[in-house]
């Protein structure tokens, strides 16, 4: 949804209806995860996909008629041997979407949203897929503030409390209430989808290296920073737009900067004089991973350099060193890959094995 977004606020801003398909929930080996959205606006004019292929021109044509009709759909795909390959998912999973017609007079709070999200600014939406409640009906809900309703003010402050408290964690996903909002009851459905700022990437030390990780990291989604204390290498001509770059000593800029469980440090310095006090500052903080460059010797003397300090085996067991997954990279880029491989391994819990050496899903069930 966050990547369709920009193209939804200009067909919202011209008052032209559009189909919005948004996945609600997934089962099993589903290619797509909640909140994966297709939107069919005008001239047929397709942005986004809910499947990676696999139903997207059952869910065209769905688009088009509630589009038309301005009556919300919710439908269900999954495999059957008769339509695997007409509306079915041949992955053998199965996914719900949710379709219904978007105009600013159905969505008083959408092109709010955009704004938001283009912004920075963390907001969820949420939207009814089932029950007693008019089914897409919408309540966009910020940190400060609130636009739009699901149709009962008992509901309304209900869905709130629950979206803001899973806008703080980033989740996405459907919660059950009944038509007044008490909770624990399945009467009406309520899909919470959070678009929480992009997680940071910090990475330590302006060398080659650092550019090509930075990149595949803009390319991720982070909201990347490159540090390092040396002026002369720490300028923005040298990194992809976007990315902040910052000259300070790296344990000074982290002691001052906000980390939480989706950030990622990268520390390609190698040099102890940076890597000591920077990752004995970084292992006692949140992040979801703490990566450090070098080899297996510079390893083992960090190591013993950082237990000289005073971290503990659980703090020095948090290190993802050397840094990477081994594909036997060689070059800047190269090596990103293998760093990338590894913070994506570690945030699904994926082995880093060849898919063709494992079994199982591919696209194994993930929890919200």
């Amino acid at each position: 949804m966050r990547d369709v977004l920009p193209v939804l606020g200009h067909w919202y801003a011209a008052g032209v209806p559009f189909g919005l398909a948004t996945v609600v929930q997934v089962s099993r080996s589903a290619p797509r995860d909640p909140g994966a959205a297709m939107a069919v606006g005008p001239d047929e004019e397709v942005v986004g996909s809910v499947s990676g292929g696999c139903v997207e021109g059952a869910v065209f044509e769905l688009a088009q008629e509630v589009a038309a009709s301005g009556e919300a759909r919710l439908e269900t795909f999954g495999y059957s041997d008769e339509d695997a390959f007409a509306v079915g998912l041949t992955c053998g999973g199965e996914i719900t979407v949710l379709v219904r017609a978007v105009t600013p007079e159905r969505d008083p709070g959408l092109g709010a949203v955009a704004e938001s999200v283009a912004a920075g600014e963390p907001v969820t939406v949420a939207t009814v897929t089932d029950g007693p409640a008019p089914r897409g009906t919408a309540l966009a809900v910020w940190p400060d503030r609130t636009l739009g309703t699901l149709g009962a003010s008992g509901l309304d402050a209900a869905v709130t409390a629950d979206a803001r408290g899973e806008l703080a964690l980033g989740a996405t996903g459907l919660r059950h209430y009944r038509p007044e909002g008490q909770r624990r009851e399945d009467s009406v459905s309520v899909f919470l989808q959070s678009f929480a700022p992009p997680p940071r990437m910090l990475v330590f030390g302006a060398i080659d290296y650092a550019a090509a990780v930075a990149r595949i990291g803009n390319f991720l989604g982070y909201r990347v920073t490159v540090c390092d204390a040396r002026p002369v290498f720490a300028t923005p001509r040298r990194f992809p737009e976007g990315v902040e770059v910052v000259a300070q000593w790296p344990h000074r800029y982290l002691r001052d900067t906000d980390t939480d469980e989706r950030t990622v440090i990268c520390v390609l310095t190698h040099d102890p004089k940076f890597d000591v006090p920077l990752l004995t500052e970084a292992l006692r903080r949140p992040a979801a991973y703490i990566g450090a460059m070098g080899s297996r010797r510079t390893h083992a003397d960090r190591a013993a350099r950082l237990a000289g300090e005073g971290l503990t085996e659980r703090e020095l067991s948090r290190l993802r060193s050397p840094v990477g997954l081994d594909l036997g990279a060689r070059t800047p880029e190269e090596v990103a890959v293998s760093v990338a491989a590894e913070i994506v391994a570690l945030r699904w819990g994926g082995s880093g094995a060849p898919l063709s050496a494992t079994e199982g899903a591919v696209h194994p069930y993930r929890s919200p």
